[in-house]
């Protein structure tokens, strides 16, 4: 058993919560303890006068954890993510304890029995940015340890409507799950196809599933931070509008968000993914033009037309920002095409339409040439487009 870590003096525990719907004593016991450990790790690290706080975001954060059951117990199955609060700019501190927290992370990774995550924040930025999903998820449901002296997430309540959250923020969504969803269908083709491979697929099948649903409630303005209430808000939003579209959406929905809070080892077999991964595949694709179609005013008949679409996808976009968001994604090497002044996430859009839900794309010509401009890359096949996909998909999600 792991040892409690007495709470330091100048952090302040957080009120009794659950990491948990239903987990046992001992998984709450030891997420508490990991936490513990953690926070004195944080304090081993980074200077009492420039820490402010951490959080712990994700479900397990905001008391809808995953619960692993074996024979053995409970057991943690997401990640747990923490955001440590530093006074001062927050790139200098990255520079300063990204790879202290890296390394710390990798340590108590092991005794987690899950990854553990860092990221580096600053309350000032957060306070100047506009609201997303991720600001909202993150300020409406987390633990916070926070410094006594410190009032905590200070400037950052327009964080807390969901109302205000952009639609483009669905479509980012269901880019990172689509995305999910590409590199599990690399590993259906992989041989052998092994256990881990299983629970990679069956793992993002499942987040695409909620994606879908959670996507659909961004677009109407019902986004919420507890998954439970957002199946509950998209039943009713089924009731008040019936269409078999939705209907289906809600149907996956359900399986998204009890796979969130009770993932499951229990092997599933090659060709049940791949049939599951074929319903999503499809389903992620007609939800995707029909959000588009909605957020961009023009409809889309196919995956191919959206991604030829030569309009500016993020219109509203600062351009200089666009400009070194461009710069940094193409490894710091200026480019000409595409236009350097649009959000360089509209490339993954585009690419991601092509690779996902697009058969021609490696047999047509024209296609294969939009992709290779998409991507900065020669794609001669799936493989080296996958490798060049995934360099930028990192670099702008």
């Amino acid at each position: 058993m792991i040892s409690p870590v007495p709470a330091a003096p100048s952090l302040s525990a957080p009120t009794s919560q659950r990491f948990t719907l239903d987990g046992d004593h001992a998984l709450e016991l030891h997420l508490e303890q990991t936490c513990a450990r953690v926070l004195s790790g944080i304090r081993g690290l980074i200077p009492a006068t420039s820490l402010e706080a951490v959080l712990l975001g994700g479900g397990y954060g905001r008391g809808e954890g995953g619960v692993l059951r074996d024979p053995g117990g409970d057991r943690p199955y997401n990640d747990l993510e923490f955001y440590v609060v530093i006074r001062g700019n927050r790139h200098l501190n990255e520079f300063l304890y990204h790879r202290r927290l890296e390394v710390l992370g990798e340590i108590l990774t092991h005794l987690a029995d899950v990854e553990i995550e860092f990221k580096i924040m600053s309350w000032a930025e957060m306070a100047a940015q506009p609201v997303s999903m991720f600001s909202y998820d993150l300020v409406s449901g987390h633990r916070i340890w926070s410094h006594a002296e410190t009032p905590p997430l200070r400037g950052c309540n327009h964080h807390r409507i969901a109302t205000t959250i952009p639609a483009a923020e669905a479509t980012r969504l269901l880019m990172n799950r689509c995305s999910g969803l590409l590199l599990a269908r690399a590993e259906l083709a992989r041989e052998p196809f092994t256990p881990a491979a299983a629970d990679f697929v069956r793992r993002n099948i499942a987040k695409a599933q909620l994606a879908c649903g959670d996507a659909v409630l961004t677009a109407h303005r019902l986004y919420h931070w507890s998954c439970r209430e957002r199946h509950r808000r998209l039943a009713q939003l089924a009731a008040d509008s019936p269409s078999p579209r939705l209907v289906s959406v809600l149907a996956h929905h359900a399986i998204g968000v009890e796979f969130k809070l009770h993932p499951t080892s229990t092997e599933t077999t090659h060709s049940a993914l791949e049939e599951l991964h074929a319903q999503l595949t499809e389903l992620t694709r007609q939800t995707w033009l029909d959000l588009e179609a909605q957020r961009l005013g023009r409809s889309f008949p196919s995956a191919r037309a959206y991604a030829l679409h030569a309009a500016d996808q993020d219109p509203d976009s600062s351009r200089s920002r666009n400009f070194l968001l461009n710069f940094r994604a193409n490894g710091l090497r200026p480019r000409s095409q595409p236009s350097p002044w649009r959000h360089p996430r509209q490339r993954v859009y585009r690419a991601l339409a092509l690779l996902l839900w697009e058969p021609a794309t490696f047999t047509n010509p024209t296609l294969r040439a939009h992709l290779e401009i998409e991507l900065n890359a020669r794609t001669p096949g799936l493989p080296e487009a996958l490798a060049a996909y995934r360099t930028l998909w990192s670099r702008v999600r």
